[in-house]
């Protein structure tokens, strides 16, 4: 990237803040997000390797932008300082529109946002969201790791359960609805080597959302120490595409449902309120009897946008190991005859 003097000096540097304990795949993700077709030439990749030697630099040299590295520290301590040096040269030469910072896998996010808070830094960047890639298997042994393991998934907008395809698949469900009991406000969603979809990655963070936690005894011990792809004949849903396995391996399923009559409203949103963990992914407008809605449902959370497009019901829906044909059902028990 080339460096931009006379970018506009009120436009702040949006910072995405990767976190996750060691080997949970950072690294995977950054070069997945690197690869992507969206233009990220202004963009600028902090990398924290917490010894003398930066690998994870080396292996993103090709994506196209710029790295920088921290090595022989870890920037939530010993390397604060120079983190926040390192971001305001960045700021001085790049004026970068986005800023991705790789923590180390043994760095508390919530230490990296206090730096990210100072005044000086504030006036040209901003933290858009906290994402903390999760390795399934660890989340088993929660306990073992203790509060730097657990502040990781805290102060996250968006866990990635990764690896999920090492794991038995009857056990995902159930690391699901712990993880919602525990971080009621999280995002979460599964993942095979950090594949998720761009616009999950892209949305802001929701501003009201809470650093806080439900008591429950998953995390005792550390609690007391600190799109869519068949028609209709416009009136009656024809065709729905009930379990199409994106890979018969991995159990993720993608179905459709596109309906031009009219939903109930409460009931709508009722069904979205009961929607299982393991669908992490509904979006598409809704006609209602007075307007339409699009709605963008990911990891538990919904947004709900206004929709000038055709008056249909056009929603797309991806999930690991779901029955389509039950949710569809329970959808079309939404339909009003008014």
């Amino acid at each position: 990237m080339n460096q931009k003097p006379d970018s506009n000096p009120d436009e702040k540097a949006r910072i995405l803040l990767l976190a996750g304990f060691l080997g949970s795949g950072k690294t995977t993700l950054l070069k997945r997000i690197l690869s992507w077709e969206t233009d990220l030439s202004d963009s600028v990749v902090l990398v924290n390797e917490f010894g003398d030697v930066g690998i994870d630099g080396a292996l993103l040299k090709d994506s196209g932008s710029d790295v920088v590295e921290l090595t022989s520290g870890c920037i939530c301590c010993t390397l604060s300082a120079d983190l926040k040096l390192s971001l305001e040269d960045i700021w001085k030469r790049f004026k970068p529109k986005r800023i991705f910072i790789e923590s180390s896998g043994v760095a508390d996010p919530a230490s990296i946002i206090s730096v990210l808070q100072e005044p000086l830094l504030m006036k040209t960047m901003q933290l858009g969201k906290v994402i903390t890639v999760l390795d399934a298997e660890l989340w088993e042994a929660r306990e073992v790791f203790g509060p730097l393991f657990f502040s990781q998934m805290k102060m996250a907008d968006l866990i990635l359960l990764n690896k999920i395809d090492i794991e038995e698949k009857e056990i995902i469900p159930q690391y699901l609805n712990e993880m919602h009991d525990v971080f009621p406000h999280t995002q979460v969603v599964p993942t095979i080597r950090c594949n998720i979809d761009p616009e999950t990655l892209w949305t802001d963070a929701d501003a009201k959302k809470k650093y806080e936690i439900k008591p429950t005894h998953l995390f005792k011990e550390i609690l007391l120490e600190s799109e869519v792809s068949h028609g209709s004949d416009g009136h009656h849903h024809e065709d729905h595409n009930h379990g199409e396995h994106v890979n018969d391996a991995s159990n993720f399923v993608t179905f459709s449902f596109r309906d031009s009559r009219v939903f109930d409203e409460l009931r709508f949103k009722a069904f979205v309120d009961t929607l299982p963990w393991e669908l992490f992914r509904m979006k598409g407008p809704v006609r209602f009897k007075e307007h339409m809605t699009l709605v963008n449902f990911v990891g538990g959370r919904s947004e709900w946008l206004p929709w000038e497009g055709d008056p249909e019901t056009q929603l797309a829906f991806i999930g690991w190991d779901v029955d389509g044909a039950d949710i569809l059902k329970k959808l079309e028990e939404c339909i009003t005859d008014q």
